[in-house]
């Protein structure tokens, strides 16, 4: 259990960096959203390349985002009994939603995007719009995303069954305070 721990801590810290990094990618796109809407409205210029490439970063925010969400247990929860019951029974329903529900269907989504991405890099391709942007890029994304959240999904699987042998800690915590 020890090993798995240690690979659970890895794909945290991956988590973490990518998950931060999306934090800083919110700053640039809005920096790049009123920098384009400055330059259009003051310049009258404008490309399609500038809307796309936030629509990129907006998509690996979300997408490679959501494991460090889910790492930090921060993901939305619409459960009546969750917060209702002891730890030992939270640790219980996180294991069978992780097992029946999270990993098998990011692991699907990801096994089907990744023909996408795979055929859009192969043949090289562009956008249909004047001044778009190569599409591999965010096709590799939404493959990426569920990837990754299949990874941390297992993280936190290890986790859970090390919380109820006594070997780690797991913060259940239903709702969390305000910082």
């Amino acid at each position: 259990m020890s090993a798995l721990l240690r690979f659970s801590s890895l794909i945290d810290r991956l988590s973490e960096i990518i998950g931060k990094f999306s934090g800083y990618l919110v700053l640039f796109c809005c920096l790049v959203s009123a920098g384009n809407a400055l330059i259009r409205y003051t310049f009258n210029i404008s490309s399609n390349g500038w809307l796309e490439i936030q629509w990129y970063m907006f998509a690996f925010i979300v997408l490679m985002g959501a494991a460090h969400t889910l790492r930090l247990n921060e993901h939305v929860r619409v459960d009546l009994i969750y917060g209702a019951v002891s730890d030992t029974k939270r640790l219980w329903i996180d294991i069978v939603g992780l097992t029946v529900f999270l990993i098998p269907a990011c692991a699907y989504l990801a096994w089907i995007c990744f023909p996408f991405f795979w055929l859009s890099w192969m043949q090289g391709e562009v956008s249909s719009n004047a001044g778009g942007l190569i599409r591999w890029p965010v096709k590799l994304i939404i493959f990426a995303g569920f990837a990754l959240l299949v990874l941390q999904g297992l993280s936190e699987l290890v986790k859970r069954i090390a919380a109820l042998m006594g070997l780690a800690a797991v913060d259940t915590t239903y709702e969390k305070p305000l910082q």
